[in-house]
Formats: C-alpha cells, structure tokens, sequence
C-alpha cells in the first residue's frame, strides 16, 4: 500500500478539524472529555499549525485516500528535553492494523530527527502498544517511560516514552 505524508494546507483546515473532530470523539471514551455547549470537541491551538514554526500538521494518504493525520510539535510533554514531540495521531478505522501507522511514523522520523516524546493515556491498552513498538523499533538507544506534565481529563497520569530517533 502506497503511504504518503502531506503537508496540511492552511486552506485545508477545515478538512484537519473534521477529523479531529473525530478523533477527539474516539478518545473521549479514555479520557472522558464531554462535549462542548455546542455539542463538538474544539482544538487549540489548531491554527497555530500555520503560524509557529515549531509545529507541523501532516495529513495521511493511502492509496491516495485520506486516512488521517499527524500533528507534531516541540513542546515538552514531560520535565525532558526534546526536538519533537507527537501532539495528536490518528488513523481511520479501515487502515488501521495493515502498517499504515508504522510507516507514517518512519516517515516523520526521518523528516524530524532528534529528541521525541510520545504521550499516551495508558488506557488505551492499542496506543500503548503501538506507541511503545515504534519506540522501540526507531529509538538510536533506550527508550524512557515518564510520568507526563500534565493529567488527562479524567485524571489519569499521561505517560510519555522519551528516546532519540536514529
């Protein structure tokens, strides 16, 4: 299956808030979340993806069909020091378990290379495994696991993997 990483286009913001939309709606059974007033998830600071150069908003291709995104920055999500961190990911249903999410992240590391933190809420039981696989697989050494900065909604400690891509 072909894999591609695309720049998402300030014009094609909308298109990124959909599926966030989405994919907030997906991790609320985790960290229980509610809605807004309005009745959706909002993302901030999802224009910043556009404004700050720390900050990159990828969309994800299969086969030339839209199949989710990535959203990096450089912002710290334990007391460590980093290049990048992984702000949100998100694969749609039909292409997930076939490589998509591996091939993406190799993708990312081999555009933004350095110090990576990868946050996750340990619930959810397949986002630590992938998390740690990947990890693994890319880590030019050790890989950390930390207690995050900050808690998930529902009060649950986030815990972040630390290690340096190759």
């Amino acid at each position: 299956m072909h894999i591609e990483l695309r720049p998402v286009r300030q014009e094609e913001c909308a298109t990124l808030d959909n599926l966030l939309e989405k994919y907030n709606y997906e991790f609320s059974q985790y960290d229980k979340i509610p809605f807004g007033e309005d009745g959706r998830y909002h993302y901030w600071p999802l224009d910043l993806y556009w404004t700050e150069q720390d900050r990159a908003a990828y969309f994800i291709m299969a086969e030339g069909k839209l199949a989710g995104f990535a959203l990096i920055n450089a912002h710290p999500e334990c007391d460590r020091p980093l290049d990048w961190a992984v702000a949100e990911f998100f694969v749609a249903y039909p292409y997930r378990r076939c490589g998509v999410g591996s091939e993406v992240m190799r993708q990312i590391f081999r555009r933004h290379k350095g110090v990576w933190h990868i946050k996750y809420h340990p619930a959810n039981t397949a986002s630590v495994a992938f998390w740690n696989g990947i990890a693994r697989q890319h880590a030019a050494g050790g890989v950390e696991k930390l207690r995050g900065t900050e808690d998930y909604y529902d009060g649950t400690p986030s815990e972040v993997l630390v290690f340096q891509t190759v």
